[in-house]
């Protein structure tokens, strides 16, 4: 009986440390953990017209002859990049890039500053000017080269170019295929430009304030990065420290093993 009683008792201490470092591992991991009440205060951000934004403007009307001047079309197909090729076939409407000072050359309205305003008031902006020459016109404004980087610990790191000009921290890192193991969720960093300054925003991704971050909303130009965590740095201090235990879980045994013969 004493001989069962010694080696039961180590066996429970060893569980003991193996759920501790299980639950370690998961706190490390785990998204959003804290209070789930529904949150109420999502930091609200739109993003605004910048230099080096490629416009697709597109104007409307119910007379559609009178948007013809102004409905130019290209014989070239611009990239995502700003690279231009020649098409001999389905020519696209003009891209207007946003200059230096913020502002397109556009076509009879001439120089334009568009940069600074968020879509909704640049298309204002545009059809105030354009009610001179148009009844009632329409404007949409795309970017089209509305873009994202992630780097780091993520499965699919690069440059991500969007359709859609509203777009997550989270569903940036989705399209990234999310965070490896080995990524620090605790620390993600997202550089900004901000007029020709460059900002350093640090997000914790395991507490739910990652909602009410400036940075949840992004930018067009953002850049992610994903710290490497300690299992990283230190060539896996996950599978490290369980190692550690293991091994000396392994001779504990021997011993009880040895003791209890």
């Amino acid at each position: 009986m004493k001989k069962t009683s010694s080696f039961i008792v180590p066996l429970i201490i060893l569980f003991f440390i193996f759920s501790l470092l299980s639950c370690a591992s998961k706190k490390n991991l785990y998204y959003f953990q804290g209070n789930e009440t529904v949150l109420n205060e999502v930091y609200k951000y739109t993003p605004t017209l910048k230099p080096d934004d490629l416009l697709i403007i597109t104007i409307s009307a119910l007379d559609m002859e009178s948007t013809l001047p102004f409905n130019q079309q290209s014989p070239y197909n611009v990239s995502s990049s700003g690279s231009e090729s020649i098409t001999s076939t389905n020519p696209r409407l003009k891209t207007y890039l946003i200059d230096e000072n913020g502002e397109i050359d556009f076509p009879v309205l001439g120089k334009l500053k568009l940069g600074g305003l968020t879509r909704s008031q640049a298309m204002d902006f545009m059809k105030d000017k354009l009610r001179v020459y148009i009844k009632d016109p329409s404007v949409n404004i795309h970017i089209s080269n509305f873009r994202i980087t992630v780097l780091g610990e993520v499965a699919k790191p690069g440059t991500y170019t969007l359709s859609n000009e509203k777009i997550t921290i989270l569903e940036a890192l989705g399209l990234a295929g999310d965070l490896t193991i080995y990524g620090k969720r605790k620390d993600i960093m997202v550089i900004r430009d901000k007029d020709g300054d460059k900002t350093f925003t640090h997000v914790d991704l395991t507490t739910n304030d990652i909602f009410k971050s400036p940075v949840y909303y992004l930018s067009q130009n953002d850049i992610i990065y994903v710290h490497p965590n300690g299992a990283k740095t230190n060539s896996s201090a996950y599978s490290a420290t369980n190692s550690i235990f293991i091994s000396l879980a392994g001779i504990i045994l021997s011993v009880i093993s040895i003791i209890t013969r």
